[in-house]
């Protein structure tokens, strides 16, 4: 039995926050309903290029393991159809605009006197509390208020990450709330609301660059590879591609010039401690990248490994796909899909020894299981027919 076989979650969100959490959870075996507009479906349906055979990558990334229904929520009969999936619900989870679960009828007051057990997730760009909860909030938004773009780039340029780790982020926190509210609801037999915001995960992120501005009042700046507090530890070009070197403490500064037969580098005084070779990066950077363009990074790589010294390449999405590392830990996974021949996505990366996360069903066509599940519910072929010929389903 997996974890959280015998869940059933409604998800009502759309694009990637709250469908990746929502994944997550399905991966663990929770029932997961998607309910989608009618017609059209989740936006990120349409997010191409990529697709494949006409299906979009984006969407294909995070929906697997569900189940779709088509509803309008725009219509009475569209909120009776939800309303009727809550009752027998232990979790919902919406990424509307402040207000809008609740102008819809589907508001937290609503749906807990429905079912008062139910965990209800709120994913939104700012919270739904404080100045900004109005604002529209989409990942690169989020990346630039969380500070993120503050330290990543070069000194200036700000980018924003190349993943969309605000939204990805958001959903894993997400996840490991839900799991935590239906732990609490199991014990105290009451549910909860949870306000997820991408701009608090962002935060969370920051992790000791927060802590460290509080006790300074001095911020990092954006450094490339480079990190603020260690050294060496960065990408270099070497004779053919960039290799990143991860020295990370002065027992490994001493086995990366044992590696590479700096002797020289070795026994310079000035360089023993990591403090001193913060304080002199600008002198000891250009000297290693000197010496590295003179190198292949093959030979780089197979130096450091021999003595430990954690290093790499930077490999392109095509090179990771085919990482041996990658393949022996299974982390691309076939999925049967009645229009992709030889669907592969990114599998759940943890390893479980007992209830191991399962790939069961492919990512829904719109509205693939509208009519099992209204039956479900108790609606009748004639009633199916009608909320069809409206366009409620």
């Amino acid at each position: 039995m997996m974890p959280l076989e015998g869940y059933r979650v409604i998800d009502i969100s759309r694009t990637l926050a709250g469908p990746y959490a929502t994944m997550m959870l399905a991966d663990m075996g929770a029932e997961v309903i998607k309910v989608e507009e009618p017609i059209v479906g989740d936006e990120s349906r349409r997010f191409t290029p990529p697709s494949w055979n006409g299906e979009s990558c984006y969407y294909l990334s995070a929906n697997r393991n569900k189940k779709g229904i088509t509803v309008n929520l725009k219509t009475p009969e569209g909120i009776q159809i939800v309303k009727d999936l809550l009752k027998d619900a232990d979790v919902i989870i919406e990424n509307f605009r402040t207000g809008t679960v609740e102008k819809l009828g589907l508001g937290y007051d609503v749906v807990k006197e429905i079912n008062p057990k139910i965990v209800f997730c709120s994913i939104s760009g700012f919270g739904r509390t404080g100045p900004y909860k109005d604002k529209a909030g989409y990942d690169v938004l989020l990346q630039g208020y969380g500070g993120l773009m503050s330290i990543t780039g070069t000194k200036d340029t700000p980018v924003k990450a190349g993943m969309s780790i605000a939204d990805l982020s958001a959903g894993m926190f997400a996840a490991f709330s839900i799991v935590n509210a239906l732990l609490a609801a199991q014990r105290n037999g009451v549910g909860q609301y949870l306000d997820v915001s991408l701009l608090d995960c962002q935060v969370a992120l920051l992790n000791h660059m927060a802590t460290g501005y509080l006790a300074t009042g001095k911020y990092p700046e954006r450094m490339g590879t480079a990190h603020g507090t260690l050294v060496p530890y960065r990408s270099f070009k070497a004779k053919d591609q960039d290799v990143v070197v991860a020295v990370a403490n002065d027992g490994l500064w001493k086995k990366f010039c044992q590696a590479l037969d700096w002797v020289d580098l070795l026994e310079d005084e000035r360089f023993k401690l990591n403090h001193q070779r913060v304080a002199l990066r600008d002198e000891l950077e250009p000297i290693i990248e000197e010496r590295f363009k003179q190198l292949t990074s093959e030979d780089i790589i197979s130096r450091l490994d021999s003595y430990g010294v954690p290093c790499g390449p930077i490999q392109n999405i095509a090179q990771v796909m085919n990482d041996p590392q990658v393949i022996a830990r299974n982390m691309m996974v076939d999925i049967e899909h009645p229009n992709i021949p030889n669907l592969k996505v990114p599998a759940f990366p943890v390893k479980f020894s007992n209830t191991p996360p399962t790939i069961r069903n492919h990512p829904p066509l719109l509205g693939e299981h509208t009519e099992e599940i209204l039956k479900s519910l108790g609606y009748q072929e004639e009633q199916i027919e009608e909320l069809r010929s409206k366009t409620i389903i």
